[in-house]
């Protein structure tokens, strides 16, 4: 096992160990092709797509798990609470932004998430993805009959 996890580029005051999973092609080529890291996208079709991939899954949890699971409105309560969530997890957005950026003037690339202009695009995006992607879900999952046993 020692063989084969050695420090990052042989550079031991790295921090980084580099294993057979985290130093292989297929790892970077995945890791390449998230929305955080592709290049060419605007950071609003980056919040957009993130957005989408979140809210869409964030309602399950909550209509199969939340308090009202067994009655005939749990589902809309799941959507509910997933749209709370999503509120809660866009403050949250809100206010790192406004922490790590405060009201510096935009300069750099405008396709880089590190100006305040483009983390409020993105968050934006985040927003109107996430809220998009719930609903869908929401209609999705109210158009499938229940079975009874």
């Amino acid at each position: 096992m020692a063989n084969f996890i050695k420090p990052y580029n042989d550079d031991p005051f790295v921090g980084h160990l580099a294993t057979p999973i985290t130093s292989s092609a297929v790892t970077r080529a995945i890791l390449q092709n998230l929305p955080a890291y592709r290049f060419g996208l605007t950071p609003l079709l980056r919040g957009l797509e993130i957005g989408l991939a979140h809210g869409y899954f964030f309602i399950g949890p909550f209509a199969k798990l939340g308090p009202l699971r067994d009655s005939d409105v749990g589902l809309l309560a799941g959507f509910m609470s997933t749209i709370g969530f999503i509120v809660i997890l866009t403050i949250g957005l809100t206010i790192y932004g406004a922490a790590t950026f405060g009201q510096e003037k935009s300069s750099g690339n405008p396709n880089d998430l590190q100006t305040k202009k483009a983390w409020d695009e993105f968050k934006g995006g985040f927003f109107v993805g996430a809220c998009g992607s719930a609903g869908f879900a929401f209609i999705c999952l109210s158009s499938i009959p229940t079975f009874t046993v």
